[in-house]
Parts: structure tokens; C-alpha cells; sequence
């Protein structure tokens, strides 16, 4: 053998870069995390928010709305909520639209806590079990979404984390529902 040098160093090379293999391989999941689509009906839900108020899918048929999925231990949701509230809830509410705010498995009073130092005025509902959330989302895959339902119940935008981006077209399809 000429160069046994270099194929000691390549067989080296190729057991320190197996356990890399798979992993540069690996594709980053189209769906982030949802197990609803986009033209999907929501599921099916019921929640009561922090002032008493019961919303459900049949109470909301009719009605535009965004199921803003938070917790109080999420920063980016932290991040997020100013710009829902000034950029989605003081413009749209008196158009057919509700922004509800969904508080992933916290207590009614941690979450009238949260909203209170958010200072947020549209309406936030706790889900202590996470039914709702996991009806719309995969175990760990993440609190910070938006789901923008239409008024036939049908969801019709979903977004993951806060990239302003994906939040201006949010906008966008807010503005267009409840302009039709």
C-alpha cells in the first residue's frame, strides 16, 4: 500500500463525521410543529377567559378571529404581545374580530397576572390542561403561535415564534377578512 498515512487519516475522518451524518441530512419539518393546516376547522374548544367570558368554536362562528397561544414564562410571546395588541387588537376589534389570547397550563390567577403586566386589553383565557393547545400543536414544539380563524370556523393563517415577517402578512390576512 503506497499511502497508508492518508487512508488511516480518511477511515479517522469518516468515524469522528458518522454521528454528524445524519444529522446534516436531517430536513427541518414543514408544519413547525402543528398538527392542524391551513383550510383545516379548528377544533373543537371552550374556554373561559380571565373576566368570566365563555368562548367557544360555535360562539365564534361568524366572528374573524386569532388564537394567540402564550404562557408567562415565554419570552418571545413577551416580545410578541405589545405588537398584537397595537398592531392586531386596537385596530381590528370593532371590525368582526376577536384577538383571545390562550395561556398554555397556567392557573386563571398567574394568568390575570400576566395580562396585567402586559398590559394587554384584549381578552386571555388560561387552557390549564392544554387541551386546546395540544389539539392544535405537538407535544414540545413550542408555546409561541397564532392561529387566524375565519368566520366559518375554517383556519386560514398560522404562524411560529415572532418574525416580522410572517407577522406583517398576519396582518395582512386579518385585514382582508374583515374587509370582506
Amino acid at each position: 500500500m503506497k499511502h497508508p498515512l492518508t487512508l488511516q487519516a480518511l477511515v479517522l475522518i469518516s468515524i469522528i463525521n458518522a454521528p454528524l451524518a445524519g444529522f446534516a441530512q436531517r430536513e427541518v419539518p414543514q408544519d413547525r410543529g402543528y398538527i392542524v393546516h391551513i383550510g383545516d376547522a379548528i377544533p373543537a374548544f371552550e374556554l373561559v377567559d380571565i373576566d368570566g367570558n365563555t368562548f367557544t368554536r360555535e360562539s365564534l362562528l361568524g366572528t374573524n378571529y386569532i388564537l394567540q397561544f402564550t404562557a408567562s414564562w415565554c419570552g418571545v410571546c413577551r416580545k410578541e404581545m405589545p405588537h398584537l395588541e397595537q398592531e392586531v387588537w386596537l385596530p381590528f376589534r370593532e371590525h368582526n374580530f376577536i384577538l383571545l389570547g390562550v395561556d398554555l397550563d397556567e392557573p386563571k390567577e398567574k394568568v390575570a397576572q400576566f395580562a396585567a403586566q402586559m398590559e394587554i386589553t384584549y381578552p386571555i383565557a388560561p387552557d390549564p390542561d392544554g387541551s386546546l393547545f395540544y389539539a392544535i400543536a405537538a407535544p414540545k414544539s413550542g408555546v409561541t403561535r397564532n392561529v387566524v380563524v375565519n368566520e366559518q370556523g375554517e383556519i386560514v393563517f398560522l404562524t411560529r415564534l415572532f418574525d416580522e415577517v410572517e407577522f406583517s402578512e398576519m396582518i395582512n390576512v386579518v385585514d382582508n377578512l374583515v374587509s370582506e
